[in-house]
């Protein structure tokens, strides 16, 4: 079991300037950009950042998740969280860059899991 990269989300409605802003402070190029569905949302990663872009009424559904924990092993986290009274809010689904879950730690603070596609 082993956190790999943790991602600060920050939560935007204008994807470009956004982009524009982080590739120049960040001195780096977007790593991954994809739409989710439900909700309605875009997702950027750039370095260790990860914005979320939609509508206010959109962002509003994922804005109480604080981090983004990339994981080797969302089987392995999901029991050693449960077995550590966390709750799971969403169980493990595909998503376009692998697997994800969201879980509420036991202090109250919401983090989602993401296993990334192996290439």
């Amino acid at each position: 079991m082993q956190i790999n990269k943790i991602l600060t989300r920050v939560y935007v409605n204008d994807a470009e300037k956004s982009i524009e802003f982080y590739e120049e402070l960040f001195q780096k190029k977007i790593n991954s950009r994809f739409k989710m569905k439900n909700p309605d949302l875009e997702v950027i990663n750039i370095d260790n950042l990860l914005i979320i872009v939609g509508r206010e009424e959109e962002l509003a559904s994922v804005r109480n998740t604080m981090a983004t924990f990339s994981v080797d092993s969302l089987q392995e986290y999901k029991e050693y969280l449960l077995n550590s009274g966390a709750t799971i809010i969403k169980d493990i689904k595909k998503v376009p860059t692998g697997w994800n879950m969201t879980v509420k730690h036991k202090d109250g603070i919401v983090v989602e899991y993401v296993q990334r596609n192996v290439n």
